[in-house]
């Protein structure tokens, strides 16, 4: 691809400038391209935690006050004012925020997501306080307005998967599927790739993982939404030899608890923060998101690009690269997923994942995009 004759001064929303992150580390890496094609960049956030890639500007709002409502209404407010001042040829929203000439939808709309994300907790009065604190809370009234004026005012709107795309054409009955672009994420497969057999049995001896131990994996940060108390409910339901790893999260107390409850503790591991997630990936037998919610998640990429089997609920967007028998319809039913888990333990490891032909993804077609619309041929 040619350098650009003339540059465009473009604008990126985000809460975050970081590397931390799967919209996060997007945001950078699409700033980073766009400033490598010779445009001037402005990355809009409210704070800066890593060092901006070369050529790009960090413009930083700042942070006022403690409750999440104010810090979200000071973000929207602060980078709709720069933006209309800023002179920009394009501004690319991935925020809470309502005027934009790109819109990436990284999520989803807020009251599809409570209505879908609510079986993650026990029914009961668990289920009841959660769904009463989240219609308490004014900061998800103000993001429902902001979702709702800005899938009105923004003239492109882009998903990172069908399945977003169905659930905003869901909540804006208004918005006709053909008017909803969908470019799904694609993994850095210079990081994330198969591992030799040897490289495998070196990763997995470090990691003290026994000769005959099947290994499930997950990542998590939200432990209830990724459905890791339906994980553990499952392990009884496998033979004594599957074991679970949780990368990801913090406080797992209360799910060791229910482990131990179910004689299962010894089988289950809780990793933390895990900084190189390519050798976890490359440790495990199965990678399975037991997700009540999730876009599009990277995890489940990842793990494709490094060679595993992969398992995944369908209320996942990245679902749709598994075969179908590899999905199941909820965590809930523990029994089946279990199922899903013991059958695919007993097959043979993937070969090198192959993208579908035709389909967008990654970080070019943005690219691409944007600079057609500010009249820079590629």
């Amino acid at each position: 691809m040619s350098i650009p004759v003339t540059k465009a001064r473009i604008a990126l929303t985000m809460p975050r400038l970081s590397r931390y992150g799967g919209a996060e580390s997007f945001a950078w890496r699409l700033s980073e391209a766009l400033a490598r094609r010779g445009h001037a960049v402005d990355f809009i956030c409210s704070r800066c935690e890593t060092e901006p890639p070369e050529g790009v500007n960090p413009v930083v709002t700042g942070r006022f006050g403690g409750l999440r409502l104010i810090k979200v209404l000071w973000f929207l407010i602060r980078a709709e004012r720069l933006t209309r001042v800023g002179g920009y040829d394009l501004v690319f929203g991935m925020a809470n925020t309502i005027n934009q000439d790109i819109l990436r939808i990284g999520g989803g709309p807020i009251s599809i997501f409570w209505q879908l994300s609510k079986d993650a907790w026990p029914e009961g009065f668990s289920r009841r306080f959660k769904m009463f604190r989240r219609r308490l809370a004014p900061v998800n009234w103000l993001i429902h307005w902001i979702d709702a004026r800005r899938m009105r005012r923004t003239p492109r709107i882009v998903a990172v998967s069908h399945f977003v795309r169905d659930l905003i054409v869901k909540a804006h009955p208004y918005r006709a599927p053909e008017s909803i672009e969908v470019i799904y994420n694609r993994p850095d497969l210079s990081r994330f790739s198969p591992p030799s057999e040897e490289e495998r049995q070196a990763l997995r001896r470090a990691a003290d993982i026994g000769e005959h131990e099947v290994v499930i994996g997950t990542a998590a940060t939200n432990f209830a939404l990724k459905g890791i108390r339906q994980l553990i409910e499952g392990l009884p339901l496998l033979p004594d030899s599957h074991v679970l790893h949780v990368a990801g999260g913090r406080n797992p107390d209360r799910y060791l608890r229910l482990a131990r409850q179910l004689g299962v503790e010894d089988r289950v591991r809780f990793l933390g923060r895990v900084e190189d997630m390519p050798s976890f990936y490359r440790t495990l037998d199965i990678f399975v998101l037991a997700s009540f919610y999730d876009a599009c998640s990277n995890a489940v990429l990842e793990a494709l690009a490094c060679g595993c089997r992969v398992a995944s609920s369908a209320r996942n967007g990245s679902a749709y690269f598994l075969p179908e028998e590899n999905v199941f319809p909820t965590p809930d039913d523990v029994g089946r997923m279990a199922g899903v888990l013991a059958r695919m333990a007993r097959e043979p490891q993937p070969g090198p994942f192959v993208w579908p032909e035709g389909m967008e993804t990654g970080i070019e077609p943005y690219v691409q995009m944007i600079e057609q619309a500010v009249g820079v041929a590629s």
